[in-house]
């Protein structure tokens, strides 16, 4: 997940990631009369709200719905994301078996019949990748090296040792430019090749294992799968030494190191980066951004010490990673067993279920397509506009009453603010994915030509004007992002259901669910990172000394707040990792409820249910975040995810807001009581 430039910021994301359809679930399909919204019996009513407010609004919930087989977490969003993979294995299997099909249908149809023809792949074994095989034992000199790494990286097979694309450049967004990033290693951060702790040391041993049993099953003997293993571990941990920390990358000014073409070959004597470039299909660059330098001096360093025989085993593991999950049933099996002793999961996810999400990765827009004629409601759109506007217009009022911003940097941030770009439910033009073909009896080859694809899109960006609209993620999914580089929110059309918004439930349950989303992404904009954006996307300081140096005194209290928090009785929560994610959930949920003061319901104070409009607010904000994650998966998280765990999302947040409070009788002497003057206060 290690990229050069700063990541769209999102409501959720690494595990948490989820797709569901709009207005079609389950629940959203009860006669409005019959359902519950803010359901008692989800609810946990002996626990004391200001003790511990996600368990007294989700206790009952979270006992009786273990984490699945098949799962490494389940929770509101997981329900959602299984609807919405059956909606999407619907419109695959019905295109496939279409008899008149148009170009649209075709593809997708015929790519979910290859992935399901499971007879198929396997009789193919990994022949798909033999040949690249046996090209990869030619290896000699560190020259070899990089050509074999550009081979891989251009046909869609890998991308080896690290990072390369084209994106806009941070400091001059509305130009494209070729980034080069750290990367080259496997497992989910640097940290499990460096520490001797338990865990560490688990997923080593489990790595080891999982190493020798793929050489093996690419025809290698016992002893050259080991020795193969042992190289690609060596090489690995290596990488992983000369990398920043995920907290260390969180910084856009420290990972913006702008280089010349000639300049950056002048640090990497074996690495001709006019040659790369060109190889690499990257045309008219005369410069290069670079997240890391010094790793690109230490991968330089490697190609000189490091012997062929081990750029052999590392190249070919490069290769066998990429395509395992296409290739036949013992790759996917050790693929698996792998994945299972980082995460916990128990049982292999279907394969119905793996290729329908494949497809919404590699053919989103045109499966996409096919889901907003199908789950889709026009009105939804309108009432996401609406709402982004209403939220707007909140935070403006916000910003204009802060008391720790003088008047010059609140006029900027206002600036900000209004020039957000909004992107709602489904792209204002469709990608056709011109050139790609789709056969229903290759599935291999299916993945590499759509892949293939997406890298030559990619680099073929190359002096055109940068494409502002596009958006990141696929209809279907329920999530939400902020991007900085292009001062933008993305709402796809699968975030609009329920438990985040539905047309029949109450302003306090839509305003504690989307309203708050809303605000999350908006405030994005303003967290530790964004801020250091400027309205058109440029990293560019616009703030003054004394308003900088009062937000991170703010930011601060963020940090400390959540690095007390615990997951697992002794594992921390980090909180400078997590801190974007942190003040976004503070400002979003803030501002949310203030958007809320101002409607009927509100104002009528009329009980639903036995709870007050405000009660329900935040009883919807915490249903959000229930879930049960496996421990092993937790552990992960906490090193990898810039979210903080759900329970601590829904609780850390409203403990600064002075409503809360009011709305639960929540006293000094209760667990999460926050003396007034300790709440922070920020957007």
């Amino acid at each position: 997940m290690i990229k050069t430039v700063i990541f769209p910021r999102l409501l959720v994301g690494g595990f948490l990631l989820i797709s569901a359809a709009s207005f079609a679930g389950t629940d959203n399909n009860l006669p409005k009369e019959t359902r519950k919204y803010i359901d008692k019996s989800n609810m946990d009513l002996k626990v004391k709200p200001g003790n511990n407010f996600y368990g007294y609004a989700n206790g009952n919930w979270v006992k009786n719905n273990p984490v699945p087989a098949s799962k490494t977490r389940w929770g509101s969003f997981d329900e959602l994301r299984e609807e919405s993979s059956k909606r999407l294995q619907t419109l695959l299997e019905e295109s496939a078996k279409k008899t008149t099909r148009d170009r649209k249908t075709q593809m997708i149809g015929d790519f979910y019949a290859s992935g399901m023809d499971s007879a198929a792949i396997e009789a193919r074994g990994y022949q798909p990748i033999k040949a690249d095989l046996d090209r990869l034992t030619k290896v000699n000199n560190g020259a070899d090296v990089i050509r074999e790494i550009i081979a891989l990286r251009v046909s869609g097979a890998g991308s080896p040792l690290f990072g390369m694309g084209v994106g806009p450049d941070r400091k001059n967004v509305m130009k494209y430019m070729p980034n080069v990033s750290q990367g080259g290693t496997t497992l989910p951060d640097r940290d499990y090749y460096l520490n001797n702790d338990p865990r560490s040391l688990t997923i080593r041993n489990g790595y080891k294992v999982y190493l020798q049993k793929m050489f093996a099953l690419v025809g290698e003997d016992a002893a050259t799968a080991s020795a193969s293993a042992a190289a690609v571990l060596k090489i690995e941990t290596t990488l992983a030494g000369a990398q920043m920390s995920r907290i260390q990358m969180r910084d856009p000014n420290a990972t913006y190191n702008k280089f010349s073409v000639k300049d950056l070959s002048a640090t990497t004597s074996h690495m001709d980066w006019a040659a790369i470039l060109t190889d690499s299909k990257i045309i008219g660059a005369d410069s290069i951004l670079v997240s890391n330098p010094s790793f690109l001096k230490k991968v330089n360093e490697m190609l000189e010490t490091v012997p062929a025989a081990e750029w052999k085993s590392y190249l070919r593991w490069n290769l066998i990673k990429t395509a395992a999950p296409y290739l036949s049933d013992a790759f996917v099996k050790a693929d698996f067993e792998f994945t299972s002793i980082q995460s916990g999961q128990k049982v292999q996810t279907p394969r119905w279920q793996r290729t329908s999400s494949l497809i919404d990765r590699m053919l989103g827009d045109l499966v996409g397509e096919l889901y907003v004629e199908k789950y889709f409601k026009p009105e939804a759109k309108e009432y996401m506009v609406k709402m982004v506007d209403n939220l707007q217009a909140t935070f403006a009022e916000r910003i204009k009453r802060l008391d720790w911003m003088s008047a010059e940097t609140k006029t900027k941030a206002l600036e900000k603010l209004n020039a957000i770009a909004k992107k709602i439910a489904y792209p204002d033009k469709w990608r056709t994915y011109d050139g790609v073909t789709a056969s229903k009896d290759d599935f291999f080859g299916n993945v590499r030509k759509a892949s293939t694809w997406f890298y030559n899109y990619n680099v073929s960006r190359m002096g055109k004007p940068v494409d502002r609209k596009e958006m990141g993620m696929t209809p279907p999914t329920i999530n939400a992002s902020y991007n900085p580089s292009s001062n933008d929110i993305t709402f796809p059309a699968g975030i609009l259901q329920f438990p985040f918004f539905d047309f029949g439930a109450d302003d306090a349950v839509n305003y504690g669910g989307i309203a708050a989303v809303i605000g999350h992404e908006m405030t994005h904009g303003f967290d530790d990172q964004g801020r250091q954006f400027d309205a058109v996307g440029n990293l560019k300081d616009w703030w003054t000394k004394p308003d900088a140096d009062k937000f991170k005194t703010k930011a601060n209290e963020v940090v400390a707040q959540y690095n007390a928090l615990t997951v697992l009785d002794t594992v921390h929560v980090k909180g400078e990792l997590t801190l974007g994610e942190n003040l976004a959930d503070l400002g979003g949920l803030s501002m949310a409820y203030e958007a809320f003061t101002k409607t009927e319901q509100f104002k009528k104070g009329k009980k639903i249910d036995g709870f007050t409009p405000q009660q329900r607010f935040f009883l919807s904000w915490a249903q959000i975040w229930r879930n049960n994650t496996l421990p092993e998966t937790s552990q992960n998280l906490i090193k990898t995810d810039p979210h903080s765990p759900g329970e601590h999302r829904a609780n850390a947040p409203v403990t600064n807001i002075d409503a809360w409070y009011d709305a639960f009788g929540v006293k000094e002497g209760d667990e999460m009581y926050k003396a007034k003057d300790k709440r922070t206060r920020i957007w």
